[in-house]
């Protein structure tokens, strides 16, 4: 009680530590935590991947692949072949066009180098060169090009503390109200990297494309607004949805924290709100591994050798998926992603909100109700439960809990933390699954120290293999108890020395012990020439009193070997008395602290011990009570008395088992008749009859004893007047 009640207290520090974890604030431990629970979402999300239908939006990728490169030349191109580009996409009706290129730098006009060099040598500048200085200008003809649909031009924030480069685009979302920006959790970069001017005044709009990986560097999560010097603007996928639905602004959907304090929640269009984290991220919903979406290689559309008709009212990414140029992301589904299909990515989810993933805004509190569930089930279930139904229910619990979270994501596209969960469920459970081999490693000790050289070693090896079979604190139950002592060992011990007395009695002892163990029975102790024993504990025994009635009929045979060995070696001849009685017993571990014992107690053991004694006095070597009797009925009895024996007031009724040797006696059967016949007249107090009976008997066997304990009995008897109620008990007064 007192280990279970510690393993309670114990799980309940471990699972508060474990809340504790969860909900701290402290830096390194959410990284950490994160860092795990990012391990389980790519499970998650690697489970799922296949079961997500596709949407009815038409994403393509322009992909400026390894055959692009290898066909129209190194990056980067010349702008004049990109506006080529948009041009035939403009011609196939795409909706939206978006770069994931940044055009920071102006492309070097053919017309300006070659001027620049003529004026090197002192040469008039041909006039011709003049006028075919706008024809050769390819960031014209690409800012032409870039006003024939809605395009989106990537840009890119930046943490480094370095001059800004590019022209920003003028803000499409509408700044927060009524706020200050100090108190409203964002994140806000210091300088930027855009388009040069002529690029960003023709095209409809620009987006970000700054990647954000988590802090193992798997990109999980797309950031859709970034702020910077009080402006908030969209991110390349965002921007393109904006075009596309036909908005003219995105608001942003702002929530208080708490003194003052607000955080981003989500951005909204129109009648649709896209739920994000505080640093406006959404869960990336990724269809599958790269080229989930349809790739068409750039140079495939610059020769015309497809069909764009397909093209028409497509949202078309142009990006890269070639390994030279850097853009290749690790993401949860593959470790070499395109960046520009993260993007297309972002999108599908932003035009079909149902497909993203998110942390509900009531997250936490079912992350804690979990914790507490799961603290309450684990910390009062495991201490009650042995070693291995610990490890099933542990394994289950936690194949059950990370079933639900998968169910939530699958069904609901949830994702709330795992980890937490887990770890509370291991730590328990391996905290109890330590303290029970611990403690089963310290039963098994104390069990074969106690029992060592008292229990048969079968019995060692169950008890080992199963400590909490063994009860050690004690119990009450039915068993058997055996009484074994040698008769007159008072002038025996007199009669030897001491070294040929501990000669004898070893030679008495060890084949009885092995008698009594391979019979199942527990050696009780051993008192001079006296053996005690008992069946039915430590390991429970349902034949306890037929087993213990084989071992002492066993123990008379072994004895009537050793007065031969005795005899030849000059030793005593020695005759044993057994008692057996079968009864409700105390059974356990007692003593002090300074000495203990396994042993037994109880009324039903101290008759036993007056059955041993009484042997003498009945002239056999054994008797058994009739509880013992009744629990062997494949075995033969002659029945001795019915007597109250000194300590007790109910009447026993005792018997002697007989072996084969004495059932196959001639005359047994008849002997047994005269017997019973001579009884029936002393329970009838008809002394005449039955002390003629018993003269006869005893004539005939003169080695019984009893038939005179029957004579002498009914001699003080037959002066006494008739006795009502005459049961035939007779009372001894000695032990």
């Amino acid at each position: 009680m007192k280990n279970k009640k510690n393993a309670i207290l114990a799980g309940l520090l471990i699972s508060s530590c474990v809340i504790f974890l969860q909900f701290t604030s402290q830096p390194d431990v959410k990284q950490l935590l994160a860092r795990f629970d990012g391990i389980f979402y790519d499970l998650r999300l690697r489970s799922t991947l296949e079961d997500r239908g596709l949407t009815d939006q038409a994403i393509f990728i322009i992909d400026i692949d390894e055959k692009s490169l290898a066909a129209e030349g190194r990056w980067p191109w010349s702008r004049r072949k990109l506006a080529d580009l948009v041009n035939k996409l403009a011609e196939a009706g795409v909706a939206v066009v978006a770069f994931d290129v940044l055009f920071s730098e102006p492309e070097r006009n053919p017309a300006d180098v070659i001027t620049k060099h003529l004026r090197a040598v002192n040469m008039d500048i041909p006039r011709f060169l003049s006028e075919a200085k706008l024809a050769l200008d390819a960031d014209r003809l690409f800012s032409d090009s870039l006003s024939n649909t809605d395009t989106v031009l990537g840009l890119l924030f930046q943490d480094e503390d370095k001059l800004s480069k590019g022209q920003l685009p003028l803000s499409v979302i509408n700044k927060p109200v009524d706020i200050d920006l100090n108190k409203l959790i964002r994140v806000s970069f210091p300088n930027y990297e855009s388009n040069i001017d002529i690029l960003q005044s023709q095209t409809f709009g620009s987006g970000f494309i700054n990647s954000t990986p988590d802090e193992d560097g798997f990109i999980r999560r797309a950031a859709l607004i970034a702020e910077y010097k009080g402006e908030f603007y969209p991110s390349l996928a965002l921007e393109a949805a904006r075009l596309l639905t036909f908005t003219d602004k995105i608001d942003l959907e702002i929530v208080d924290i708490g003194k003052g304090v607000k955080q981003i929640a989500g951005v909204k269009w129109g009648n649709d709100v896209i739920p994000t984290d505080a640093a406006g991220r959404v869960l990336i919903p990724f269809r599958g591994k790269r080229k989930s979406f349809p790739y068409i290689s750039a140079t495939d559309v610059l020769s015309g050798k497809v069909a764009l008709n397909k093209l028409e009212g497509s949202v078309v990414f142009v990006g890269t998926s070639a390994v030279g140029l850097s853009d290749l992301r690790a993401t949860p589904v593959e470790l070499a992603y395109p960046g520009v299909e993260v993007h297309a990515n972002v999108l599908e989810g932003l035009l079909h909100p149902e497909i993203l993933p998110h942390q509900p805004d009531w997250w936490e509190a079912a992350i804690a109700i979990i914790l507490f569930v799961l603290a309450v089930f684990c910390v009062f279930l495991f201490p009650a439960i042995g070693p291995l139904p610990l490890m099933i229910t542990g394994t289950l619990v936690m194949v059950i809990t990370t079933y639900a979270n998968f169910w939530l994501w699958q069904q609901h596209h949830i994702s709330l933390m795992l980890t937490t969960s887990l770890l509370l469920i291991f730590l328990v459970g391996f905290y109890n699954l330590a303290l029970g081999f611990f403690k089963e490693n310290s039963q098994k000790k104390i069990i074969k120290s106690i029992f060592d050289q008292y229990v048969p070693p079968a019995h060692i090896d169950k008890m080992l293999a199963d400590p909490s079979s063994v009860n050690l604190d004690g119990e009450r139950k039915e068993m058997t108890v055996l009484f074994s002592d040698i008769r007159s060992f008072t002038s025996i011990s007199e009669s030897l020395s001491a070294s040929d007395l501990k000669n004898l009695l070893n030679k008495y002892f060890n084949p009885i012990t092995k008698s009594i163990f391979d019979h199942k029975g527990t050696i009780d102790k051993y008192v001079g020439d006296m053996v005690m024993a008992f069946w039915g504990a430590p390991l429970n025994d349902p034949e306890h009193a037929q087993n213990a009635l084989k071992a002492a009929l066993d123990m008379l045979d072994i004895t009537t070997r050793l007065r031969v060995e005795f005899k030849q070696a000059g030793l005593p001849e020695i005759y044993v008395g057994i008692g057996l009685n079968t009864g409700d017993m105390s059974v356990g571990d007692m003593g002090s602290e300074y000495r203990r014992a396994y042993t037994v107690l109880g009324d039903a053991v101290n008759l036993g011990a007056r059955l041993e004694s009484l042997t003498k006095y009945y002239g056999v070597e054994c008797l058994v009570s009739e509880n013992t009797k009744v629990q062997c009925p494949d075995y033969s009895f002659r029945f001795m008395d019915c007597v109250k024996v000194k300590g007790k007031s109910e009447p026993v009724t005792i018997f002697e088992p007989l072996n084969e040797t004495q059932l196959a006696e001639v005359t047994f059967d008849e002997e047994i008749a005269a017997y019973e016949q001579a009884y029936q007249y002393y329970l009838s107090q008809d002394w005449a009859l039955a002390k003629q009976a018993f003269i006869e008997i005893s004539s005939t066997y003169k080695d019984r004893k009893i038939y005179q304990i029957y004579i002498d009995r009914i001699s003080t008897l037959v002066d006494l007047p008739y006795i009502e109620d005459w049961n035939g008990v007779f009372t001894h007064t000695d032990k």
